[in-house]
Parts: C-alpha cells; sequence; structure tokens
C-alpha cells in the first residue's frame, strides 16, 4: 500500500526501491530483467499520473519507476490535451475525484472520455480510494482498462498500469499495419488503373517516381 511520507526518498527507502540514478544504470547494463507482475517495460515507455493529492503521486512514481523509463504527472485534468499533446504516453494513472469532499468519480468519467476524444489507443487506469462496484463496472463500460482502488498493493498496481501500457501498444501497432494495408491496396489500384505505368502511378498517388518505387518494394509489388 501506498503512504504517506515526506519524499521520494523515504519511499525508496522504506520499499527497498533503487533510486532513478541507480534504476538507469541497471538499463543501461542490460541487467534489468522480468520479475513477474512487476516486470518492467521492454522498451522505453511514458506513463502520465493525473492525481491531485502530491503524496499519493510520489508514491506512484516510486511504484512504477522500475516499469516506466519517463513519468510525468498533472495535479488535475485542465492540462489533459496539451499534455497528450507533447508527450507519447503508453498509459495514464487517472484519479476520479479532484474535489474536497466529492466522491461520485465524475471528474475521472469525463476526463476519460476527453482523453479516448484525443487517442483512443490509450489506456487509462482510473483510481480512487471510494470506489464500489456500481463505479467500477461504470467505468469499465466507458472503457477503463482497469480500476484500482486507493490505498494499493504495489505490485497490483504496476500490474495493471503495465497490462494497460501494452494494450496501447498493441493497438497502435494494429493500427499501423491497417494503414500499411490501405496505402498497399491504393497502390494497387493506381498501378492497375494506369496499365502498371510508375509515372502515372505516381502521379495519381501524389508522390514521386522514387517514393512509388520504395513503397512497391516495401510491399512486395
Amino acid at each position: 500500500m501506498y503512504e504517506r511520507v515526506r519524499s521520494t526518498k523515504t519511499i525508496a527507502r522504506s520499499k527497498g526501491c533503487a533510486t532513478r540514478a541507480s534504476w538507469r544504470a541497471r538499463r543501461l547494463s542490460g541487467s534489468e530483467h522480468s520479475r513477474g507482475p512487476g516486470r518492467a517495460m521492454t522498451a522505453p515507455s511514458a506513463i502520465l499520473i493525473v492525481e491531485d493529492d502530491a503524496d499519493v503521486v510520489r508514491a506512484a512514481r516510486v511504484a512504477l519507476a522500475d516499469a516506466f523509463s519517463h513519468i510525468e504527472s498533472l495535479p488535475s485534468p485542465a492540462g489533459l490535451e496539451a499534455a497528450l499533446a507533447m508527450t507519447t504516453f503508453d498509459a495514464v494513472l487517472l484519479d476520479m475525484n479532484f474535489v474536497a469532499g466529492e466522491r461520485s468519480g465524475g471528474a475521472g468519467l469525463d476526463a476519460l472520455a476527453r482523453i479516448q476524444a484525443v487517442d483512443r489507443a490509450l489506456a487509462v487506469v482510473l483510481m480512487t480510494a471510494y470506489g464500489g462496484v456500481s463505479l467500477a463496472v461504470d467505468a469499465l463500460k466507458r472503457g477503463a482498462a482497469d480500476f484500482v482502488l486507493k490505498p494499493w498493493r504495489n505490485d497490483k498496481l504496476t500490474a495493471a498500469v503495465i497490462a494497460a501500457a501494452e494494450g496501447t501498444r498493441a493497438r497502435r501497432s494494429g493500427a499501423t499495419l491497417d494503414l500499411d494495408v490501405i496505402e498497399r491496396a491504393a497502390i494497387e489500384r493506381a498501378l492497375a488503373q494506369h496499365g502498371g505505368n510508375i509515372s502515372l502511378a505516381a502521379g495519381a498517388l501524389g508522390i514521386s517516381r522514387g517514393a512509388l518505387y520504395r513503397r512497391m518494394s516495401k510491399y512486395g509489388l
């Protein structure tokens, strides 16, 4: 479970976590390895934490430091769109309430919808201290990847966020493949319409002959 403490260093010592510098050194030396639910991502990865409680943010940073190479945070959903435009995140860890005494989760659900409007592939893990079954079900129905209750167990939090990030990558990879299929089909149509004439097909596609040759080679045409 996360603990309210005065500094990240204190949390790191209490949990036996490595400092950021030593973690980077392990990554550079190649000594980072799989550790089950808390395993590190296999490639550089970024997460955005949206949470108004600074102690919770520090605890989440420590819990996720070995799994994510880049961690950013926002104190409220106000800057969501700007943050998403600046960085390609693999997952978002999003609180559901940002006003003292509020327990409905409405702010988190609204922020979830805003994230989806910007990037449908980006997985969001929602968290709250006031969750119930109905709220969790509602969040999942609206597209949340997972739902975490505070206080959390670090291994459970890490496993949930890593799974969410891997889902994001899988969806983005699928989108890339879909674009390749569309591009190949467009090239095949242009070539067929112009009897295999490279110059005419390239002109119809709005690209140079050289660019068309490179794409034909890419798709084995």
